[in-house]
């Protein structure tokens, strides 16, 4: 998954909402080791420092946790990542039915747009 970041909002924030995502996508498994802060750091080519900030913010909010020799690792509370999961989810639907609404489109005429693009 790309590491698509832009300037209008805080790159840790936008490090966060990255790594929430790779993890309820599965790409990193509850109980899974997470890459190093400076490997994730190249590879998002960020400052080793910002994603150290956005992992620890990652780490208080409980998704991941440190096993001090041992490196940071995904939450096995497979309740709390179903809940980020849909608060993502509820993120991504709120800025459709807004882009929808810019384009004069209601909620029923977006879902009704919805089901006929799915079944093309």
């Amino acid at each position: 998954m790309a590491w698509n970041l832009n300037a209008d909002r805080p790159i840790y924030a936008q490090l966060i909402e990255h790594i929430q995502q790779q993890i309820v996508a599965g790409v990193y498994k509850p109980g899974e080791r997470i890459p190093a802060v400076r490997e994730l750091a190249a590879e998002a080519s960020v400052n080793p420092n910002t994603m150290q900030k956005a992992l620890a913010e990652l780490e208080r909010m409980g998704l991941l946790y440190s096993q001090r020799t041992s490196g940071r690792f995904v939450t096995e509370d497979e309740a709390m990542i179903q809940h980020i999961k849909e608060n993502l989810a509820a993120v991504q639907i709120q800025q459709f039915i807004q882009a929808m609404g810019q384009l004069g489109f209601d909620i029923n005429e977006s879902i009704s747009l919805l089901k006929e693009t799915q079944r093309n």
